[in-house]
């Protein structure tokens, strides 16, 4: 993984710590995942399989849970995932499906 950082053993979450364009691939957990989109530093990518309702691990400590099924390799962020602990925003449903 050259564009992405594992930052704490137990996450299950992976960082980009270097600018991913569609067509990008990267290696995780020996799958090849091939992006379709522009993720910037910082934003999340799911490391491992993620079922509706699992908690969601980063630094070592979980910050939410996934609001759907995700794939290894997944982006992770308000369209798919809510905070536990304090008030999410969320987008319109009319929105989310539009896309």
């Amino acid at each position: 993984m050259n564009k992405l950082i594992q930052i704490h053993p137990n996450d299950n979450v992976l960082i980009v710590r270097q600018r991913i364009e569609p067509g990008d691939t990267e290696t995780i957990h020996e799958k090849e995942i091939v992006f379709d989109k522009t993720l910037g530093l910082g934003h999340k990518i799911a490391a491992v399989d993620l079922r509706k309702g699992d908690i969601i691990i980063k630094y070592g400590v979980p910050i939410g849970s996934a609001t759907i099924d995700l794939n290894a390799g997944t982006h992770i962020h308000l369209h798919n995932m809510k905070s536990d602990y304090i008030p999410t925003y969320t987008l319109d449903e009319e929105f989310i499906h539009a896309k």
